[in-house]
């Protein structure tokens, strides 16, 4: 109904872009409202953090063309400035003549960063799909949330155990990036979640962790409590992208904000004014790809999106 009120109004009113964040998107079996911007010959971005969904989403690259609309996938903090940082570090290797070898993600939120249900939902559904990681080009599955580690995000963050998550950045810089080994790992706090998240991918069968409804009956009965310890561990937030190069070069970037709420909305906002600002070509695109986010204008999108940031460092 919303979405029909939405593109009914192109008739009247002149519409620049199309911000799809009505998450969650994992199990979503259609891309309607890519489908609706396309018809409506307007660009188009989304926060999809669903590898499935954003695979589906650039299927619509030739009817993207053909329309001559400008549409990019995963434009959020992770996936979004993730992915155009992993670009930039992958660039500035190779313009020193190395190849990269190994690409890994890790992510840490406090509690849901002040989102709420919608980020909640995604955690639960996401452990009934595999962690999908690869490994010196062969695709390798492991049990959602296993492989933890600990890891420094440096300043105002510090060392958090992350967890293997099946995220869409790992498949899209495989093969965008062209990075042979590719992994994605997420944390949260208090560690009292990382536990819940493992027991409930352990013990809970997929089946049921994929299925929406109850999903969201989980999610009912655990909101009050997740937002209570909200309110004492913060809204903190942090990404750091590792790439190691053949021959040892170890590379990092840091991102980290006190207040995911607010990250994201930024995040999203420097994306959207990238692609108002004509740097996206007509098709589907990830934000790694230049036809996505134009090499010359990432510098610009990573200064917007870092506005507030309490750590912003690239290439360390």
């Amino acid at each position: 109904m919303v979405l029909a009120l939405i593109f009914k109004s192109c008739s009247h009113y002149r519409v620049d872009l199309v911000v799809h964040a009505a998450g969650p998107f994992q199990q979503t079996q259609n891309c309607k409202v890519l489908e609706s911007a396309i018809q409506a010959k307007t660009a188009y971005i989304d926060v999809c953090d669903d590898t499935n969904y954003a695979l589906r989403a650039k299927a619509y690259k030739n009817e993207a063309l053909a329309a001559k609309v400008s549409a990019i996938t995963t434009c959020g903090m992770y996936p979004g400035v993730s992915n155009v940082l992993a670009a930039e570090l992958v660039r500035i290797a190779k313009c020193k003549n190395n190849e990269p070898e190994q690409l890994r993600f890790y992510y840490y939120t406090a509690g849901t960063g002040g989102v709420g249900p919608s980020l909640l939902a995604s955690s639960i559904l996401v452990l009934g799909e595999e962690a999908i990681t690869y490994s010196k080009g062969n695709k390798i599955k492991y049990r959602s949330y296993s492989g933890m580690v600990n890891i420094n995000f440096g300043k105002g963050i510090g060392k958090k155990d992350v967890y293997l998550l099946n995220l869409p950045k790992v498949t899209s810089t495989h093969e965008s990036l062209g990075v042979p080994s590719v992994s994605a790992r997420f944390g949260t706090e208090p560690f009292l979640w990382n536990w819940a998240l493992d027991v409930i991918a352990c013990f809970i069968p997929s089946e049921l962790l994929r299925n929406r409804n109850k999903v969201q009956e989980i999610v009912w009965l655990l909101d009050p409590i997740v937002r209570s310890l909200d309110g004492i561990v913060g809204e903190r937030v942090a990404l750091r992208v590792d790439l190691e190069c053949v021959g040892g070069e170890h590379m990092v970037s840091v991102f980290s904000h006190k207040n995911y709420s607010i990250s994201i909305g930024t995040s999203i906002d420097a994306f959207a004014l990238t692609v108002l600002e004509g740097s996206t070509q007509h098709g589907i695109w990830f934000p790694e790809e230049p036809e996505g986010i134009a090499i010359e204008a990432r510098k610009l999108l990573l200064e917007r999106a870092a506005q507030g940031t309490i750590n912003f460092t690239i290439n360390k």
